[in-house]
């Protein structure tokens, strides 16, 4: 059982099944697919060929008949050829077990054992070949099990590739294989454990999102402005993805986790330019003056932040020193989302800005209605009032 969950080799594909030779049958097949491709290096299974054995299959309809039971046939066999512990011998403080069966001539050969009597205490006896067929037959090595199932283990190192490329090639490999009857394949390993990591991590990360945009929501006192800041996070994603291509480094959950800290990070470009036009609208500056205005204001700030925080992970991002190879794809990850989001947030993010938002300027909505104009009769009474 431990073995199953130390998990040596990146893949690992389970066999489930209750026959032991179809699962060898169908775990060699496997092997032998999995050795045609390049990328898979080490294929071993867990069924190897067994030990020759006797085999006792026993006829319980004619044990019946001679009045004998299979477990009593099965406990004289037992108690003769592995023998059973009569007494102990005491010597000195040591006990010794008195083990009473059979002499080694009368169970060395098939033949021998064919002609155990399985009922000495009966007038007649009655030889185990009455009862039972004995074959020589090969055994299993081991049984393993997952699950409370007999599973065959096939484990494979990638020669070359990530884990998910991988997968992928083992599935198409092994698409369209026919198993016997009553055995299921799946995939396990690493890779179910990378699968499982993944999802957790997309839960992560848009439960990231949402806390972001309760946060925002109760701090604008608005449910359009947040919305609006939110789209420098897809800004982000496409500068990890473009570097992540350049540095050809894999998705893990090691880049997973610079994506959740990038939803926390590149929104403050946005936040404070989005914060700006609000100010400046609210003193009375039209829509499109006040989105070019914070822009212009805002550009030295947002530069200086991004280019703080690029420069502090440059140096783990260039691998510097060991287990550098753990850190440095989170690196990559934040400097590529930063530099686009930076780049984009102040394109984007005004245009977001200028279509959603369409309340009327506060000029405009506290300018006084005009006086209108009274006509002759109404001169005329104003003159008498006066």
């Amino acid at each position: 059982a431990p073995e199953l969950l130390s998990f040596d080799k990146p893949l690992e594909i389970e066999i489930q099944g209750y026959d032991l030779e179809s699962l060898r049958e169908a775990s060699d097949e496997v092997v032998g697919r999995l050795r045609g491709s390049d990328r898979f290096a080490d294929v071993e299974s867990s069924v190897e060929r067994g030990h020759p054995e006797v085999q006792i299959f026993f006829d319980q309809e004619r044990a019946a008949a001679l009045g004998l039971t299979v477990k009593q046939i099965s406990d004289q066999v037992v108690g003769k050829l592995r023998g059973r512990v009569a007494t102990r011998y005491s010597w000195r403080d040591r006990k010794i077990d008195v083990l009473v069966r059979l002499s080694e001539e009368e169970r060395q050969s098939i033949d021998a054992v064919r002609e155990l009597i399985v009922n000495p205490e009966s007038e007649r006896p009655v030889p185990l070949s009455s009862v039972a067929e004995i074959v020589v037959a090969e055994g299993p090595s081991e049984i393993r099990r997952s699950d409370q199932e007999r599973v065959a283990l096939i484990q494979a190192n990638l020669a070359f590739g990530d884990l998910g490329a991988g997968v992928a090639e083992a599935e198409a490999l092994l698409d369209g294989m026919q198993l016997p009857y009553g055995l299921s394949m799946r995939i396990t390993g690493q890779s179910e454990e990378m699968e499982a990591s993944f999802n957790s991590l997309w839960f992560a990360l848009a439960l990231a999102v949402f806390l972001v945009y309760l946060v925002m929501a109760s701090q604008f006192e608005s449910l359009l402005h947040p919305f609006v800041i939110l789209f420098s996070i897809p800004l982000a994603a496409i500068g990890v993805a473009l570097a992540l291509r350049l540095t050809n480094t894999s998705l893990s959950v090691i880049v997973f986790i610079g994506l959740i800290m990038l939803a926390g990070i590149v929104v403050n470009n946005a936040i404070v330019l989005v914060d700006l036009i609000n100010q400046l609208r609210q003193q009375g500056m039209e829509r499109m003056s006040a989105i070019r205005e914070a822009a212009r204001l805002r550009l030295r700030p947002i530069m200086m932040t991004t280019l703080t925080t690029v420069l502090g992970l440059l140096p783990m991002a260039l691998g510097l020193g060991e287990g550098a190879e753990m850190r440095t794809p989170m690196a990559v990850t934040v400097i590529g989302g930063l530099l686009t989001s930076t780049l984009l947030t102040l394109v984007v993010v005004p245009v977001m800005y200028s279509l959603l938002d369409r309340r009327p300027d506060v000029s405009a909505a506290a300018s006084p209605s005009p006086t209108p104009v009274p006509d002759d009769a109404g001169v005329a009474r104003l003159v008498q009032a006066g």
